[in-house]
């Protein structure tokens, strides 16, 4: 006995030598400024200086697109209070597919997780990819748009080079989303404090009410649920944390007046032209700190992403590669891989407009099915343990706006929210024919089992280890009653 002691003590030391964690699983590095930081981060992507001319394009004028922005924040607060609860009720990585899966069964998470990974965060990357390589390029071309073949050069080397850091470690990752979250903040700060300055010195005409709500066309219905879908695009990224519960510490704990429309809706930069227009000498200011935004956008964009085909695979959704992590470095590098290649294809394809309306409609899809999870689990697990519990009335009111809003946007722009129904339901004989038919042919499972093997040795990757200990405190949770649950 005192020999097999001392032979493991002996490899524990070998492992220690050698940078070989005692246990190879997803490591708990994320604390509370890196949580913060990854909302933060998400939110703050490109969104906030892409969204802006949609959403005046769309509601006709600036007094209207102001209250998009007042009604979009609000709904997007009470669709997180309704995460919070999700996220320390379920505990585990993946977000609305997780979810989903556990409360609805495998068909509808498997749908969520196909769009997502098929199209959602793929072309959530290329659009702030693009975003990035536009703002870095648009000083060297200040009077045409940057050409194609640069701006998807640039943006690809992006993607390749924060692909590896999140391959390499964990702590780099978080380390960049907490540096550059500063440089959003920055940016945001500007505009703010620029923006004040001009109302406080009287230049406010274009939001007092006779002028504000001064529409060239009156828009319908329809074009005003397009409005709101172009600002959940810039508010998109509040629910991300749910995706990386698993790393998170102790995750109970977490839980333009200057620009005239005109130039709003003819720029291809909008905070370009607002730095060249007030900040004079300074205007440089502007496109360096949306591309210092944009980097982290895309670092914690990739870093969730990877999470969601994480979690896929390992519920057996997803080739079972993509559940592996790197025997040293505990990073899910073929998930990375998954969501950068699926990225540059995207970036390839269609028009940064475009792509936020197909986006939008299919996350909105995928939030409200997910909230509505909350109110079947309410009925289903009444006395199950919930740390947060929400009003009844957060997730009825979300769901309301919801069903308003896609049913309002269907009927505006049938063909994009078509097209984004027909790539979700694409999913069902996909599901059917990989997951739910378990009688393959033998050289099916013989090839799956070449190429897992084949990749292991590629990527050096492994199944992560479970903690039985994190098992079994999840599953006493599960097992109290709500009693200690109060109303948020």
């Amino acid at each position: 006995c005192t020999g097999h002691v001392q032979s493991m003590m002996k490899d524990s030391d070998l492992k220690r030598d050698s940078g070989i964690p005692e246990r190879v699983t997803l490591k708990k590095e994320i604390g509370l400024l890196s949580a913060c930081t990854i909302i933060i981060g998400n939110i703050i992507g490109s969104g906030i200086f892409i969204s802006p001319k949609g959403v005046l394009e769309h509601s006709g004028s600036v007094g209207l697109a102001l209250v998009v922005w007042v009604l979009g924040g609000g709904i997007a607060a009470l669709g997180s209070l309704c995460y919070a609860e999700l996220g320390v009720t379920i505990p585990k990585s993946g977000g609305d597919y997780s979810y989903v899966t556990e409360i609805f069964g495998g068909l509808m998470g498997f749908l969520l997780l196909w769009s997502a990974v098929l199209i959602m965060y793929p072309t959530t990357l290329a659009v702030i990819a693009l975003t990035f390589s536009n703002y870095v390029l648009q000083p060297v071309f200040p009077h045409c748009v940057p050409p194609y073949i640069a701006t998807r050069m640039l943006s690809t080397i992006c993607i390749l080079f924060l692909t590896w850091v999140n391959c390499y470690s964990v702590r780099l990752a978080t380390r960049i989303q907490d540096t550059f979250t500063v440089g959003k903040l920055l940016a945001l700060g500007l505009i703010i404090t620029v923006g004040l300055v001009q109302i406080f010195g009287g230049n406010y005409e274009s939001l007092t009410p006779q002028v504000a709500f001064m529409f060239n066309k009156a828009p319908s219905i329809g074009q005003i649920a397009l409005a709101f879908l172009h600002a959940s695009f810039a508010f998109s990224g509040w629910n991300f944390l749910n995706y990386v519960t698993e790393e998170v510490v102790d995750p109970r704990r977490l839980e333009t007046a200057a620009m005239s429309p005109e130039e709003l809706l003819s720029s291809n930069a909008v905070a370009v032209t607002f730095g060249e227009k007030l900040l004079g000498m300074f205007s440089t200011l502007m496109p360096i700190s949306v591309a210092l935004s944009t980097f982290g956008g895309i670092n914690g964009y990739l870093f969730t992403s990877s999470r969601l085909c994480f979690s896929g695979a390992r519920e057996g959704h997803l080739p079972s590669l993509l559940a592996m992590i790197h025997f040293k470095h505990c990073t899910p590098i073929p998930a990375l891989l998954v969501c950068c290649t699926a990225t540059i294809v995207i970036l390839c394809i269609g028009e940064t407009h475009s792509l936020i309306n197909y986006v939008s409609f299919i996350n909105y899809l995928s939030y409200g099915v997910t909230i509505a999870s909350l109110l079947y689990y309410r009925w289903k697990k009444p006395n199950l343990y919930r740390p947060i519990k929400v009003s009844l009335l957060v997730p009825v009111c979300y769901l309301l706006f919801w069903a308003l809003l896609l049913g309002f946007s269907l009927h505006s722009d049938p063909l994009v929210c078509g097209v984004g129904l027909v790539i979700m339901l694409t999913g069902v004989p996909v599901y059917f024919l990989g997951v739910y038919w378990k009688d393959k042919p033998k050289c099916i499972y013989d090839f799956t089992e070449w190429a897992t093997y084949l990749g292991q040795r590629v990527f050096f990757v492994v199944y992560p280890q479970i903690d039985p200990i994190e098992v079994a405190e999840w599953t006493d949770r599960s097992s109290f009653t709500s009693k200690a649950s109060g109303p948020l």
